[in-house]
Parts: C-alpha cells; structure tokens; sequence
C-alpha cells in the first residue's frame, strides 16, 4: 500500500463537481464509485453498505448522483443504478451493477486494495 493509505477518507465523498471525480480517482489507489439517485430504491438500500464501506476498507467512496452528473454517467457507460465502479491506480478495474453485498464489494476492493 502506498502512503496515502491513511488520508482515506471514512465517510463517502459525495460529488460537487465533474472535475472532482478525476481528481479523487488520481489521488487514492483505490476508489470505488456509487452512481445512485435519491429516488432509486436499490440505491436506499445499499446506503447503509455504501457508508460502512467508506468507514472500514482501504478504498475511497465516492456518491454520484446520476440525475446531477449526467454527463459522468454517460461516460462511464451507466445505463442502470446502481452501478458501482472500482478503480485501483487510477484505472477503472471493475463494474458492479444492481445492488450488491457488502462481502461482495469488501472482496472487490481487497482484491485490488493490494
């Protein structure tokens, strides 16, 4: 693990900018990204995952709302949501979409996490 291992933040970031999400996926080795929408159910039930997540594991958590960042999830080829994507160093490693586990992502972020 790199140094910055230990500025990982604990609670999700939530996105205030396009530009931001860039900047956040350079700055961690592992960053996994939430495209939700508050009015999106499996979204409200993986709220309480998405959190402990952040709190717990090695990755950064980032929230994109889908309806405010529409641009991002067009380029990130979201057609459904929740859609989760990992990136480790910078690359996007792996796509995740409808509502997952938390042993399922805790394992997808340790596989990378590395």
């Amino acid at each position: 693990m790199s140094s910055q291992e230990a500025s990982v933040p604990t609670d999700p970031i939530h996105l205030n900018a396009e530009t931001e999400l860039e900047e956040i996926v350079s700055s961690y080795d592992v960053v996994l990204v939430d495209f939700y929408a508050d009015w999106c159910g499996p979204c409200q039930m993986m709220e309480p995952t998405i959190e402990a997540l952040a709190a717990e594991s090695d990755a950064a958590v980032v929230k994109v709302d889908v309806d405010e960042f529409q641009g991002l999830a067009a380029q990130y080829g979201v057609q459904g949501i929740p859609t989760l994507i990992l990136f480790s160093d910078g690359e996007l490693a792996e796509r995740l979409v409808g509502a997952q586990s938390e042993e399922a992502l805790s394992t997808a972020i340790a596989a990378h996490a590395e």
